[in-house]
């Protein structure tokens, strides 16, 4: 390539990258509750994994952790972000808000886009299986030639059973329920080993559900299809919106969803991904 043309390909392209980032730090400007400040609301209280110890502003958590990538990614410093409490209920509500963005492990429905606007995805819900520690202590492993040999149950009229039948084929005939209440049910009388819940459903009954629930491996999104994605709450017509979703697709082409997502749903949970 003659030498000049390169230099001016090579200055382009930094030019470019340099108009990128600085969008990407001016975004903001002028379109927060309180200038100068990016205030993020969560539940409360809020929970793990989602947030540690109830604490979003340690950034020790999947989406506390999200928040501050994606305030960083907006121009903002972790000083200049502010946490604000809401029900779940409550933040989706029509009308003006004190927050900015609100996460809350909020499903993106059609529904819910009606009274509020939903930035794109952060996290696409992996597929989990759900067992009882007696699982566990009698060999149960996530890996498919373990889970092959468990009684499975699901809820008719969902995915569930499609999903069984092609990612693990078991042997034993997959048991029928009406909803995930009466597969709970089983699971305690041990009508049934194991089930398959979206990752966050089966974290929060087997804490709270059940006294020796084990979320015994999750399988990539990738091998499931799209399950539940959770997308930031704002508020209907927020000029916000555009940035937000320019900072997450960021995040999501250079790895950095992905790192989160490994440390705070896979690593600190315990969850091993099923290969």
């Amino acid at each position: 390539m003659n030498i000049v043309i390169k230099s001016l390909v090579i200055a382009g392209a930094i030019s470019l990258m340099s108009g990128t980032a600085l969008a990407a730090e001016n975004c903001a400007v002028g379109k927060t509750v309180t200038d100068g400040v990016l205030t993020i609301g969560t539940g409360n209280p809020a929970y793990f994994p989602w947030v540690i110890d109830d604490n979003p502003e340690s950034g020790q958590g999947f989406e506390a952790a999200v928040a501050y990538a994606l305030a960083d990614r907006m121009g903002f410093d972790a000083d200049q972000v502010v946490w604000t409490r809401t029900t779940f209920d409550q933040a989706i509500q029509p009308g003006v808000k004190d927050y900015d963005i609100n996460m809350q492990q909020y499903s993106i429905t059609e529904e819910r886009r009606q009274t509020i606007d939903f930035s794109s995805p952060y996290y696409t819900s992996a597929a989990a299986v759900l067992v009882r520690k007696p699982a566990v202590e009698a060999g149960a492993q996530p890996n498919i030639a373990s889970l092959k040999g468990l009684k499975w149950g699901a809820a008719a009229g969902t995915t569930a059973n499609e999903l069984i039948n092609s990612l693990i084929d078991p042997e034993p005939q997959t048991l029928l329920y009406d909803d995930n209440a009466d597969i709970t049910e089983a699971l305690k009388s041990n009508q049934i080993d194991a089930v398959l819940l979206d990752l966050p459903s089966a974290l929060f009954t087997a804490a709270v559900l059940l006294d020796d629930g084990v979320v015994l491996g999750q399988f990539p999104s990738d091998a499931t299809g799209e399950l539940d994605q959770f997308g930031a709450v704002l508020e209907k017509g927020n000029p916000l919106l555009e940035c937000v979703d320019t900072a997450l697709a960021e995040m999501g082409a250079d790895g950095t969803l992905a790192s989160i997502e490994a440390r705070w749903l896979q690593s600190e949970t315990g969850v091993p991904v099923i290969e």
